[in-house]
């Protein structure tokens, strides 16, 4: 099954035409701890510079 995941970071070397992102895998985490409260919370350790 395909999952449509979107991205705006256009630095990301992940990032492609549309938002999308073409990593064959998302690793996102909690800033602090292992719980988050809400989105401003999260991270994307799949982030790479392009």
């Amino acid at each position: 099954m395909k999952i449509e995941v979107k991205c705006d970071v256009k630095n990301c070397k992940y990032w492609a035409e549309g938002d999308d992102c073409v990593a064959d895998s998302i690793y996102v985490i909690a800033q602090t701890g292992k719980v988050a409260a809400n989105v401003e919370e999260t991270a994307c350790k799949t982030f790479e510079e392009r």
